[in-house]
């Protein structure tokens, strides 16, 4: 939502390389593309005097996060579901190096998680690991690395993958407790089969009243 007095306005790219000429352009849109973002945004200008708001939501339920990045550098590295909005004159762009999604780079950004927020402060040389799909980002300081989650007990029972997040300090991390493919997976896996409602669910019988109730057939 948005107080009157608020202007949208589509723009090309990120809006960061508005006076830095065409071809800049075409390479920060491309960037967004990579990411698996459209090559335009939207801008909101305020045209009256005096403060106004605007208001945004996170696509699915959890905590927005503001970051100020002059506080870490002018750089944060986020997976690449995880930005919502910034700023005028935050770019936005990949990350080759670390193998994560995408960089923030200017002043303040917001970024949004699912479930839980913990933020961990790594010293220098402290490590930890972390399912890849529960960080949200990281200080650009951070080492990143992908670990393969050895021993068959592991990749046979474990259920959380084959593989985790390696990150080094010294810097600052932010994880999620409940990733957007987590939760949609979860959705999915609870959805009625077959188009019809689940009278099972909450029930103490669970399947089975399913099969007493006479909605299946044989």
């Amino acid at each position: 939502m948005m107080d009157d007095g608020i202007k949208m306005e589509t723009i090309f790219g990120d809006g960061s390389s508005k006076n830095k000429g065409f071809l800049d352009s075409i390479l920060g849109a491309g960037k967004r593309i990579l990411t698996g973002e459209s090559l335009f945004m939207t801008a909101f200008y305020n045209n009256l005097n005096g403060k106004r708001k605007v208001s945004f939501a996170s696509p699915y339920p959890g905590k927005i996060i503001p970051i100020d990045l002059t506080a870490f550098n002018g750089k944060f590295i986020c997976q690449k579901d995880a930005f919502l909005c910034a700023a005028k004159g935050v770019s936005i762009g990949i990350e080759f190096s670390k193998r994560l999604g995408r960089g923030l780079f200017g002043g303040e950004a917001f970024v949004h998680a699912g479930g839980t927020m913990v933020r961990k402060e790594l010293k220098a040389g402290e490590v930890l690991r972390v399912d890849t799909g529960c960080i949200i980002g990281f200080t650009q300081n951070v080492d990143y690395d992908i670990e393969f989650v050895g021993g068959i007990r592991n990749t046979v029972f474990g259920g959380e993958g084959l593989f985790f997040a390696k990150l080094q300090g010294p810097g600052t991390v932010y994880i999620q407790s409940l990733p957007f493919s987590r939760l949609a997976g979860r959705v999915l896996a609870s959805a009625p089969k077959g188009g019809g409602k689940d009278k099972g669910e909450g029930s103490i019988l669970g399947g089975l009243g399913d099969l007493l109730d006479g909605d299946n057939r044989f």
